[in-house]
């Protein structure tokens, strides 16, 4: 019964919680923003191109595409692929124009290849080159830094001020159901706690007499000392001969 009651105050504030998130005012979304969903034509850079393997004119992987290149339009021009080198030492960077890859789509599997990129074609080609540094593994590490106290800083007082808002009502319901409860169970244990504390003390007492009442147990009765043994006789010595 005790279980129920409390199963049932905690069902109560979740209700209440969440009838008071859903008649909270609804967020105006600005329109042509945000993309709802993904569209037909559309695809995700990680799911197609980056990282993804370039195959040659005979089926081999002949590198994998680490980054973008795009213009001041925000359009992709092209691709940076990695090439050559052995698990990833002495690998090769060289660009290629977005247009001569060709991504195929068959049985749900998407392939992506490079035709003209032979081995004597990769070998001669000279390393991309960049006009501005990468950044650095400091300049990387210092953004996720602020990037995730920005983030937590944000996530943590929104959630609060929500919770504190929207919750408010219903933990003061449920403070109440539970004060209720432990009322009740109080109540109802009672009699229950002063009658086991009756019966140990009973026992406590029955236990005390038994010991005071013990019949004292007689002496032992000591053991008889044992006689020192008798030292052995000297034989006599004989009368010399006349």
């Amino acid at each position: 019964m005790n279980r129920g009651v409390l199963r049932f105050a905690a069902t109560a504030a979740a209700i209440a919680l969440w009838s008071v998130a859903a008649a909270a005012d609804p967020v105006a979304i600005p329109a042509n923003i945000f993309l709802p969903t993904q569209g037909g034509g559309q695809y995700l850079a990680k799911d197609l191109l980056l990282g993804g393997k370039v195959y040659n004119s005979e089926g081999k992987i002949i590198g994998d595409i680490e980054d973008l290149i795009l213009n001041s339009n925000n359009q992709i021009e092209g691709v940076v692929m990695g090439t050559g080198g052995f698990a990833g030492f002495g690998e090769k960077r060289v660009a290629v124009v977005l247009s001569a890859l060709q991504i195929k789509n068959e049985n749900g599997k998407i392939t992506i290849s490079l035709p003209q990129a032979t081995k004597e074609v990769l070998d001669a080609l000279e390393p991309f080159q960049r006009t501005s540094p990468a950044k650095s593994l400091l300049d990387r590490a210092i953004e996720k830094a602020q990037e995730l106290t920005d983030k937590g800083s944000v996530t943590a007082k929104d959630a609060y001020d929500k919770a504190k808002v929207e919750a408010g009502p219903a933990l003061e319901k449920a403070k109440e159901q539970a004060k209720e409860t432990y009322e009740e169970i109080k109540k109802e244990a009672g009699p229950a706690l002063e009658k086991a504390k009756e019966q140990a003390k009973d026992a406590y007492e029955k236990a005390r007499e038994a010991v005071e009442t013990k019949p004292e147990t007689a002496p032992a009765t000591p053991a008889p000392e044992a006689k020192p043994a008798s030292p052995p006789e000297t034989p006599a010595t004989p009368a010399p001969a006349p």
